[in-house]
């Protein structure tokens, strides 16, 4: 992959998946990723996490000209 559309920010694969407790801080490391150039992947998915009493979401992105499925 030479294409410069796959040269990602600190050299991170072009597929990622963002997870973490739903609040604030989760969000704006979603909203740093699109404005890096990344796109969402798919829909969010969320759990409740039993152990921590909280929600748990994750949300994929992939680098923002790759083509996948």
């Amino acid at each position: 992959m030479t294409d410069k559309t796959y040269q990602t920010p600190d050299g991170r694969p072009i597929y990622r998946l963002l997870t973490g407790k739903d609040d604030r801080a989760f969000c704006e490391r979603v909203s740093e990723a699109l404005t890096q150039g990344w796109r969402l992947y798919g829909s969010p998915t969320m759990t409740y996490d039993a152990e921590n009493a909280c929600v748990k979401v994750g949300q994929a992105v992939v680098w923002h000209e790759v083509e996948l499925g």
